[in-house]
């Protein structure tokens, strides 16, 4: 088998937004479709390392001729290194060949800010204006690239624990840093946590009535982001409803309800309920790997193709 890798630096010269956000939104559109959308996609494994205050996670689907499987893992004390680092085998589904491995912190990255994205698009109140990221590590730096490429915001607002980390993002992206994260969400119409808090962030008062939230951090059943009265004052909407019952500290906490999928809004099956506060609460799904990866695998084919023409 003549196995390709593809390294992180190759998936970021391969990979953009105005290519995979609607991807990412079509593939939304068939995992809420059920069997008729033919994603096969088990809810992922999760293993704690206690010792390490760690997470790993194993994340398998099917869809169409491709079969991917991510293996993920997650430690919050990381100082050198990602807190979040990943690896995606990628296989040719009907007859089983491992065709590529790829490194999947980029891909981890875009598509999860291509799935708040979509959802943005979906659910953000009428021209948006205001963007405010509470957290300031990798997720906050491609959420900041992403949603602005989509949206003109007149002004993008970061906060995170460390004012100094917070700082040192908002000069790279030319930005604003504030100093708590109730300045950061003052009237902000799109707001996007991207924390490794276990406890909330994000207050109920703070946010103004019709504002769109990505609630992105919080993977696990007992840690929050969101202020539990926000949770239970908004309309709330999952990646997964099968996963959120499960992963979700931020839901089941809150014991707030959940309205629908963000691909029964794509779908045109659910409503966008724009007039009110909305969150979008995102866990991450394999079938977002899936679609990515074998994007990132056509081009890198493609592009080997032509230099060697």
């Amino acid at each position: 088998m003549n196995i390709i890798t593809i390294t992180e630096e190759a998936v970021k010269k391969l990979l953009n937004y105005a290519d995979l956000i609607p991807i990412i939104s079509s593939a939304f559109a068939k995992f809420s479709m059920g069997k008729e959308g033919g994603v096969v996609q088990p809810v992922r494994v999760m293993f704690p390392a206690e010792k390490q205050n760690g997470m790993n996670y194993v994340m398998p689907c099917l869809y169409d001729d491709i079969m991917t499987t991510k293996i993920v893992t997650f430690y919050s004390d990381n100082k050198d290194m990602p807190s979040h680092q990943a690896y995606i085998s990628l296989f040719d589904a009907t007859n089983g060949t491992m065709k590529a491995l790829l490194a999947g912190e980029t891909i981890t990255c875009q598509r999860t800010a291509a799935m708040s994205a979509v959802a943005t698009k979906h659910l953000a109140p009428k021209n948006p204006k205001v963007l405010a990221i509470l957290g300031a590590g990798a997720q906050a730096r491609s959420h900041f690239h992403c949603l602005n490429s989509i949206i003109p915001f007149e002004e993008t607002r970061i906060w995170t624990r460390t004012f100094s980390k917070a700082q040192a993002l908002a000069k790279e992206l030319g930005c604003r840093a504030c100093e708590t994260g109730e300045e950061a969400v003052q009237n902000a119409d799109v707001i996007v946590t991207v924390t490794s808090s276990s406890t909330p962030v994000l207050k109920y008062e703070w946010v103004k009535k019709g504002a769109h939230i990505n609630a992105v951090g919080a993977c696990r059943p007992n840690w929050q982001e969101i202020d539990p009265e926000l949770m239970r004052n908004a309309v709330v909407y999952a990646d997964s409803l099968e996963a959120i019952f499960k992963e979700s500290g931020d839901v089941l906490l809150s014991k707030c309800d959940v309205y629908a999928e963000i691909g029964e809004v794509v779908n045109g099956t659910k409503e966008a309920k724009t007039e009110q506060t909305t969150v979008f609460k995102s866990l991450g799904l394999a079938v977002m790997d899936t679609v990515t990866s074998r994007l990132v695998y056509n081009k890198y084919c493609e592009q080997s193709l032509n230099s060697t023409a």
